[in-house]
C-alpha cells in the first residue's frame, strides 16, 4: 500500500481522501519523529525555565494573562479539552470527523507545535482503526481555530467522549476497555495545540471541493445530452470564440462538450436547420459552467496550501522564540469557500433552465413534458417543480458566512471567519445541486429517447445504456420521486464521470485534464 509521510510530504486533497478511504496508509517516518521530539522538548524546556508563553503556562483567550503554576500546566490542556466541548447540532459526518483528525496529525507533525510523539501516535491508531470521535456540527466561529468541534474530536485522548466502532456509537472508557488502551496524560501546551487550528474548516472544504468536481463534471456531461435532446447548435463550443476570451474554465468545457458530442448523427441532422441562436442555458454553457470551474480552481490552490500548513497558536520555534500570531484564522478558507458556493448554486440554477426548455415542447421532435399523452399523465412536469424549489433554496444559502463576524471571548477574539458555517452550507447546496443534476439526467435520458434512430456520439450512448439499465423510459406516469433518486445516486457515486472517462478511453478521446482539473 503507498505511504504517505506524515509532516513530511505534501498533502493533496486526493492524497487526504485516498489516506482516509483506506488506499493509502500515514506513517510518521523518522525525519518526521526528530522534529516532533524537539519540538516537544523546546516546550518541556519553555516550562522548566518558567518562561510566560500564552496557552503552555497561561490561561487560553481573554485569560491569556493569568499564569499558571508548572505543577498545574499538564491539567490545564486536559481541561481545555472538557470546557470547550461545547458543540451542538447533527453530529458531524465519520469522514469528515476522519480527515479532520489526518489533517491535525500532518499539521502537528511539521514540528512547530510541541505535542508528544505518543499523543500523534494515538491519533494516527484511531485512524488506522477507525475509531472515529462522535463531534457535533455546530460551535465553531472559524477562528481562534475551530475549538468547539477540535475539542469533541480529541476527548477520546483523554479517555472521554463517545467513538464510532462497529457501525455504532459507544463510550470511550468501554473502547479503551475492549482494545486494552488508557488515557494519555496531556502536557503542557498539547490541549492548545489540538484544539486551535482549522482543520473542522479545512475537512469540510476538502468534501465539499471533491464533490463539486464530480458535480461539474456530470454536469458537462448531461448537459451535452440536454444539448443532444433540444437539438442544440456546436457553434458556441467552437475554440477560437474562447481562445479570445480565454478563461481556462471556459476553453476546458468548450472542449469536452465539443468531445462529448464527437461524430453524433444528432448533431449532424441539423446543421442546416433555421434556428440561429440557442437559448443561454444551452449556448453559455462554456461560461457558466467554465465560471464556476475557475472558482472551483481557486478553492483548490487555496485548500492545498491549507492542508500543507501550521494553524496552531502559538507557534513554537525554539526556547527562545515562539509566536502568538493568526494562523489559526479561518479567513483565507472561508471566502474561497463561499465562492464555491456560489458557484456551485450556479450549476444548479442553469441545469433547471434546460429540463425547463426541455418541458416546454417548442423543438421538433419533442413533445411537450416529454410524454406523449398528456392529460391523463402529467409526465415530466412535476419534477421541475422539485428543482425549481431546491434552486431557491441553494440562492438562500449563497448569501456569504464570511460577510458575518461576531466578536467573542469579551473582545479578545473580535473578528472571526465563520468559515465553519461556510464549510458546512457548501455541502449542503452540493446535497441540493445532485439532486437538480439528478433531475436534469432523469429528463434528458427521457428526451434522449426521442431522437431515434438517430445517434448520439459514442460516449454519451454508453452514459445513456447506463442510465437506462438503472431507470427505464416512461410511457405513463408513475412515482417518478424513485427514478429521481435512482438518478441522483448514480451522480452521487460518480457512475456517470466513470462511464464517459470509460468510454472516452476506449474510443481514444481525451476528456479529461488531470494535470489541472483532477483532485491530486
Amino acid at each position: 500500500m503507498p505511504i504517505f509521510n506524515y509532516g513530511i510530504d505534501h498533502l493533496t486533497p486526493g492524497v487526504a481522501i485516498d489516506i482516509a478511504e483506506g488506499r493509502m496508509i500515514g506513517v510518521l517516518n523518522e525525519e518526521a519523529i526528530q522534529k516532533i521530539l524537539a519540538s516537544r522538548q523546546n516546550v518541556l524546556d519553555i516550562t522548566e525555565q518558567e518562561k510566560i508563553v500564552y496557552g503552555v503556562n497561561t490561561g487560553f483567550g481573554s485569560l491569556c494573562t493569568t499564569i499558571i503554576s508548572k505543577a498545574d500546566t499538564g491539567r490545564l490542556q486536559e481541561n481545555i479539552l472538557r470546557s470547550h466541548s461545547v458543540g451542538v447540532g447533527a453530529e458531524t459526518p465519520l469522514d469528515v470527523a476522519k480527515l479532520m483528525m489526518i489533517l491535525k496529525v500532518h499539521a502537528l507533525s511539521k514540528g512547530y507545535s510541541g505535542v508528544a510523539l505518543e499523543t500523534l501516535e494515538r491519533i494516527i491508531w484511531h485512524i488506522e482503526n477507525d475509531f472515529i470521535s462522535y463531534v457535533p456540527q455546530q460551535g465553531s466561529v472559524g477562528a481562534s481555530g475551530d475549538l468547539a468541534p477540535l475539542a469533541h474530536l480529541f476527548l477520546p485522548l483523554i479517555g472521554e467522549g463517545k467513538v464510532w466502532k462497529n457501525k455504532k456509537w459507544i463510550s470511550t472508557q468501554e473502547l479503551f476497555q475492549q482494545e486494552n488502551k488508557a488515557p494519555l496524560a496531556l502536557g503542557p501546551k498539547e490541549g492548545l495545540a489540538l484544539i486551535n487550528g482549522t482543520q473542522f474548516i479545512a475537512a469540510y472544504a476538502l468534501k465539499g471541493f471533491v464533490r463539486m468536481a464530480n458535480c461539474l463534471d456530470t454536469a458537462d456531461i448531461i448537459g451535452a445530452m440536454s444539448l443532444e435532446t433540444l437539438k442544440g447548435s456546436m457553434k458556441p463550443f467552437d475554440k477560437e470564440l474562447h481562445q479570445i476570451r480565454p478563461y481556462q474554465g471556459s476553453i476546458y468545457v468548450a472542449d469536452r462538450l465539443e468531445k462529448l458530442v464527437e461524430g453524433s448523427e444528432i448533431i449532424n441532422s441539423h446543421q442546416n436547420c433555421s434556428r440561429v441562436q440557442d437559448p443561454y442555458s444551452l449556448r453559455c454553457m462554456p461560461q457558466v459552467h467554465g465560471a464556476s470551474r475557475n472558482a472551483w480552481l481557486h478553492l483548490k490552490e487555496m485548500l492545498t496550501i491549507e492542508l500543507n500548513s501550521v494553524t496552531d497558536n502559538p507557534i513554537i520555534c525554539s526556547v527562545d522564540k515562539t509566536i502568538s500570531g493568526g494562523n489559526f484564522h479561518g479567513q483565507p478558507m472561508a471566502m474561497p469557500i463561499d465562492y464555491a458556493s456560489l458557484a456551485s448554486a450556479e450549476i444548479g440554477n442553469i441545469s433547471d433552465r434546460r429540463v425547463y426548455l426541455m418541458l416546454e415542447g417548442d423543438v421538433e421532435g419533442l413533445p411537450a413534458l416529454l410524454m406523449n399523452n398528456t392529460g391523463l399523465n402529467s409526465g415530466f412536469m412535476i419534477p421541475q417543480y422539485t428543482s425549481a424549489a431546491l434552486v431557491s433554496e441553494n440562492k438562500g444559502l449563497c448569501f456569504p458566512s464570511s460577510a458575518d463576524s461576531v466578536p467573542t471571548s469579551l473582545g479578545q477574539e473580535d473578528h472571526v471567519s465563520m468559515g465553519s458555517i461556510g464549510g458546512r452550507k457548501l455541502n449542503t447546496i452540493l446535497d441540493n445541486l445532485e439532486n437538480i443534476l439528478g433531475i436534469e439526467l432523469f429528463c434528458s435520458a427521457q428526451g434522449f429517447d426521442y431522437r431515434k434512430p438517430l445517434k448520439s456520439s459514442a460516449i454519451l450512448e454508453e452514459v445513456h445504456a447506463h442510465i437506462r439499465e438503472h431507470i427505464s423510459f416512461a410511457t405513463e406516469d408513475r412515482i417518478f420521486g424513485d427514478d429521481m433518486a435512482r438518478a441522483t445516486e448514480l451522480i452521487r457515486n460518480k457512475e456517470i464521470v466513470a462511464v464517459a472517462n470509460g468510454a472516452a478511453d476506449r474510443h481514444h478521446i481525451n476528456l479529461y485534464n488531470h494535470e489541472v482539473f483532477g483532485i491530486y
